[in-house]
């Protein structure tokens, strides 16, 4: 199954893709969405939007994970941050992608086995868990932790519904 990891933001959203198979991880493609910072929010949007359907185009994945955004301080940072998130939940769904959520910390429990892991250690075991993978940016690595959490879950989630099935 091929995956698409999103870490949103309005100047960069990472994103990363990935083949899970079993217990196989491959590493496919990584980068970011840079999105100028002097434009109008409207207009800024409008490129990120483009940006992710550019990548969703040329990697045709089958579902997409992405990272919940934490509220922070910052009234005004957080809400132009939601609608970045919209936009990174919108262009996979249009397509007919299921879109999967994930906080955090579950990715990095997922990723590193800590909650509270630092970016070091989250960026040090995407590159053991992938090998061959060149790390575009912090934002992509994040991306590819989202991708490789969601590989983990949704693997959980088939062996469950195996056992269940073999039960009956």
């Amino acid at each position: 199954m091929r995956l698409i990891g999103l870490d949103p933001g309005l100047r960069r959203t990472g994103w990363g893709v990935i083949e899970a198979g079993g217990n196989r991880l491959a590493f496919v493609a990584c980068g970011t969405i840079s999105v100028a910072d002097g434009q109008p929010v409207a207009l800024r949007l409008s490129d990120l939007y483009r940006g992710l359907v550019d990548v969703l185009d040329r990697y045709a994945p089958e579902a997409a994970a992405v990272e919940e955004t934490f509220v922070n301080k910052n009234a005004s940072s957080t809400l132009k941050l939601g609608l970045a998130r919209g936009v990174v939940l919108l262009a996979p769904a249009e397509r007919g992608i299921a879109v999967h959520e994930y906080a955090a910390n579950l990715i990095k429990k997922s990723v590193v086995g800590v909650g509270h892991a630092e970016k070091t250690q989250v960026e040090a075991m995407v590159l053991r868990l992938l090998p061959g993978c060149r790390l575009a940016s912090a934002d992509a690595s994040d991306a590819l932790a989202a991708a490789i959490c969601h590989a983990h879950h949704a693997a959980t989630g088939e062996r469950h519904a195996a056992v269940a099935g073999a039960r009956r």
